[in-house]
């Protein structure tokens, strides 16, 4: 079942019938109106901003999991960052006294609401009004981490654990054959049990292809907002290659996304297994 809610789809059931649940947050393509009116850019040079087509990848991998995906692209609004993290350089509501210490990604510009793009430079005309960056955060932002919550929540009710999976994807990391390019990211051990990460990285390899942790990327705000290990919670963020999955130029699915979606289900299926087996293991002792 597929249900569109706010401004994200949700498919699959709010009443989970896995632990297992996933999430797209930067894969949209819609852009607003408002949005196209404000820019000084083009707005080909945001799709930078995407993670192109992977919503297509988690789809294709998706068997009954309960998956959300944002719509709005991520240059509206980026669902990765936290409310506060608004961009002082930009945004009339940002509050230096809730972010005394601006992380990296904000001050090169990729806030709440991103600033910049490297290869085009400033992406808005002008700066927004605390009140266009609060509406975004009611419509987009809240609605969307507040479902997630919820289906995270439901799971961990029904089966005593739940993990999230955040499906990303990068620009290649390079071209030697030691390569990752797969990067699983769990905020250097704090969002999720290492069992979890050994069955995705042993997926990987079965697979044969390169993997890291949490290097260069290892999570964000999805990732600190709703692990909770030791109530049941678990969260890994995986990050894709796009070389695996897309065409030559980077625009739509290409030759190896069958086989990537087929490597995306099996990790999706591992984790379920060892979820479900921790929980067997625990009630026979």
């Amino acid at each position: 079942m597929t249900s569109c809610a706010h401004s994200f789809d949700l498919h699959g059931l709010l009443q989970p019938v896995s632990p297992v649940v996933l999430s797209v947050p930067h894969a949209g393509r819609d852009y607003p109106g408002a949005l196209l009116r404000a820019i000084r850019v083009p707005v080909e040079a945001l799709r930078a901003l995407e993670d192109r087509y992977v919503d297509h990848l988690a789809l294709a991998a998706r068997s009954d999991e309960s998956l959300l995906v944002q719509r709005p692209a991520r240059a509206w609004i980026d669902l990765n960052r936290a409310e506060h993290e608004r961009d002082p350089k930009l945004d009339d509501g940002a509050d230096p006294a809730r972010q005394p210490a601006m992380s990296a990604k904000l001050r090169s510009g990729l806030g709440l609401v991103p600033r910049r793009i490297a290869a085009a430079g400033d992406i808005w005309s002008a700066r927004l009004s605390d009140a266009a960056v609060t509406a975004r955060i009611m419509a987009d932002h809240r609605p969307y981490h507040d479902t997630l919550a919820a289906l995270l929540g439901a799971a961990r009710a029904r089966f005593g654990v739940a993990v999230l999976l955040d499906i990303h994807s990068m620009p290649s990391l390079g071209d030697s054959a030691d390569t990752p390019q797969i990067v699983f990211g769990d905020r250097f051990g704090k969002t999720a049990a290492s069992r979890f990460i050994d069955r995705l990285a042993g997926e990987a390899e079965a697979a044969g292809i390169g993997h890291a942790l949490n290097t260069p990327y290892a999570g964000g705000h999805i990732l600190d907002r709703h692990a909770a290990p030791r109530m049941g919670i678990h969260a890994i963020q995986i990050e894709f290659d796009r070389s695996l999955y897309l065409d030559d130029g980077h625009d739509a699915p290409g030759t190896g996304f069958t086989a990537a979606a087929a490597m995306l289900r099996r990790m999706i299926a591992a984790i379920n297994d060892e979820a479900l087996a921790g929980l067997t293991a625990i009630a026979a002792e």
